[in-house]
């Protein structure tokens, strides 16, 4: 009977172990989904409490920032409101004939060549010339913006500011270039950006994505009309390539990490390893490096991780 008894018993006690077991591991998947969705809650808030306010007013002083714009009217609430600027050692006149041209298929942006520009018909690089044809936009016109979007112009004020508004009516946005004279042969370049989300799933998207673009964006269009007036010459395909592709790279690392820490019976040191990913890839983005410093810091940050998947 004691062994009839014993072997009735075993079934409850392997069932009470399997549900031990179960318990223990979808307390360990909730543990560390909690904690991934805290990195990205830490990485956001770093974003939108300390980089963002510093990006939405990048070059400019208090004085551009509260001064009134063109347009401002036309986006009274805005959602993204961003004011930039930059010192140009040149006259107005000098400077607008780079700045009324930029478009897509038209003179480019002066940007980042490689993302900006494919599929453009009028090469990949950015034009280092002045382009007669496309001097004399009017209020109204298309200004194709990629091969996705087009913007139109708006109010325009030659050798002082140019508008460019969303295509939709109401226009969501509208994107302000002003230069402004400091003395006989200097110029502050002014962009202010004033936008909203459109509520269609795809507009929407469309608008996070420039809401953390942007930034980089506008830097280097501002930096690159400045090399285009003052006669520097611009950054080379080869140093935007690396520039580039340490982003990705970044960002790849971050999704792998990322993927540890669901993964590794170590979560804690994958978890590690992904903010220091996610803190990599904002750096790279927003701190505004050298290449010759920024784009080697996602190879050697590579080689940490083959070190740390190798040991794990």
């Amino acid at each position: 009977m004691r062994g009839l008894s014993l072997l009735l018993t075993l079934p409850d006690a392997h069932s009470a172990a399997d549900n031990l077991r179960n318990t223990h591991s979808l307390r360990n998947a909730v543990v560390r989904l909690v904690s991934f969705l805290a990195l990205i809650i830490l990485l956001g808030a770093l974003y939108a409490l300390w980089i963002r306010p510093r990006q939405l007013h990048w070059g400019a002083t208090p004085a551009e920032i509260s001064r009134a714009m063109p347009a401002d009217g036309i986006i009274p609430d805005p959602a993204f409101d961003a004011t930039r600027a930059i010192t140009i050692r040149a006259r107005p006149a000098e400077i607008w004939p780079w700045l009324v041209q930029m478009g897509f298929g038209r003179a480019g942006f002066y940007g980042y060549d490689l993302i900006e520009n494919p599929g453009n018909g009028a090469g990949i690089r950015s034009t280092r010339e002045i382009l007669p044809r496309f001097q004399h936009p009017r209020p109204g016109d298309p200004l194709p913006l990629s091969v996705a979007a087009t913007l139109i112009y708006g109010p325009i004020e030659p050798n002082h500011y140019m508008v460019w508004l969303g295509s939709n009516h109401p226009p969501s946005g509208a994107f302000v270039w002003e230069l402004v004279p400091i003395d006989a042969n200097q110029t502050r370049l002014i962009s202010r950006i004033r936008w909203n989300y459109l509520s269609t799933p795809a507009m929407f998207a469309l608008g996070v994505f420039t809401e953390f673009a942007d930034h980089v964006a506008v830097r280097a269009i501002l930096r690159g009309v400045r090399d285009r007036a003052e006669g520097r010459p611009p950054q080379s395909l080869f140093a935007q390539g690396c520039e580039i592709a340490a982003w990705f790279l970044a960002l790849l690392e971050f999704v792998v990490a990322g993927l540890w820490v669901f993964t590794w019976r170590n979560w804690k040191q994958a978890w590690l390893l992904a903010a220091g990913a996610g803190l990599l890839l904002q750096l790279l983005l927003y701190a505004g490096l050298p290449i010759w410093f920024g784009a080697p810091l996602p190879c050697l940050y590579f080689l940490l991780l083959a070190r740390s998947r190798r040991q794990a």
